[in-house]
């Protein structure tokens, strides 16, 4: 494969500060180098804020996306650009890839930082290439064969809710897309669902044709979640009844050292950047799995979704 030099690969300025601009002259030279590195970090331009950062994705990538299926809480904050996630400052969030449980996810993420942390608060980011390359062949091959699933139980008056996930009035609504999206749909009583999507590990990049290791498998594990915390569900909810959690795809449960192995190979490619007031990241959603550090002040971080992708 073409190796990076970095992750991301950092576009500065200079003279000309107009971004849209220079993503207009440059643009086919700028894609070739986020098929190489996976993500590009554009800093020291005018971007006009989160407005500019509507023109930024339409320059480089056409119309954004609306955020379905949620699996985290964010706020809209004009038009289809979002906050990063409403998550406590002190929460870590995993390494992940956007929306790779769905049937089809945005293939380019826009990161713009509004405000800066005081302290820590990066966007970890990590090559999706390198992952697949460090997993050991025998856990890739058990994944491709019998591929992986999400199961994920809404409770009322806990967590985004399903009429939000799914963007739903009813039940109609949601079962409709569940048909639609390859989801099995199990109502729990009155107000609680139970939702299962199978989806495949490893994908192969549609453009650049590279194998990547693409999915939530360890994100939404039970044993990724803090200790206290996977605690407290547990003893609230019980294994079966948990908010989240993967398995492989014909329903088998993932040993936890398997699950300890994928951490591993995540966080040994992990690498960091510090943000910068007027940043914008791009980033491959499929080259490339985004975290965030804990940080303190008062950051905020807006994201944008572009390119709709279905495999075949």
């Amino acid at each position: 494969m073409t190796e990076p030099t970095s992750l991301p690969l950092v576009v500065p300025a200079g003279p000309d500060t107009d971004l849209v601009g220079r993503l207009g002259r440059e643009r086919d030279r700028l894609r070739a180098a986020l098929d190489t590195h996976g993500a590009l970090l554009f800093r020291g331009f005018d971007v006009g804020g989160v407005t500019g950062l509507q023109s930024t994705v339409e320059a480089l990538s056409g119309a954004t996306l609306t955020y379905t299926e949620a699996s985290s809480p964010r706020t809209a904050i004009e038009g289809n650009v979002y906050t990063s996630t409403d998550h406590p400052a002190e929460e870590e969030i995993f390494l992940h890839n956007e929306c790779s449980y769905q049937d089809s996810w945005p293939m380019t993420l826009y990161f713009y930082c509004v405000r800066p942390p005081a302290t820590l608060g990066s966007t970890p980011l990590a090559d999706t290439r390198r992952i697949w390359q460090a997993i050991d062949p025998s856990v890739r091959e058990e994944f491709e064969r019998r591929r992986w699933s999400l199961v994920r139980n809404y409770h009322p008056n806990f967590g985004v809710p399903w009429r939000t996930v799914f963007q739903a009035a009813g039940r109609d609504d949601v079962e409709a897309y569940c048909r639609a999206h390859g989801l099995s749909a199990e109502w729990q009583g009155t107000e609680g669902l139970r939702t299962r999507a199978v989806r495949d590990a490893v994908h192969r990049h549609p453009r650049t044709g590279q194998t990547v290791w693409f999915n939530h498998i360890t994100f939404f594990h039970a044993s990724t979640l803090p200790e206290d915390v996977r605690e407290g569900l547990l003893a609230l909810f019980g294994e079966e009844n948990l908010p989240t959690n993967t398995y492989y795809g014909d329903g088998g449960r993932i040993p936890d050292d398997v699950v300890d192995h994928l951490r591993k190979c995540y966080e040994d490619a992990k690498l960091r950047f510090d943000w910068q007031r007027d940043d914008v990241l791009v980033v491959d959603n499929m080259l490339a799995s985004h975290a965030r550090e804990p940080y303190t002040g008062d950051r905020k971080i807006a994201v944008a979704m572009a390119e709709p992708h279905t495999p075949r």
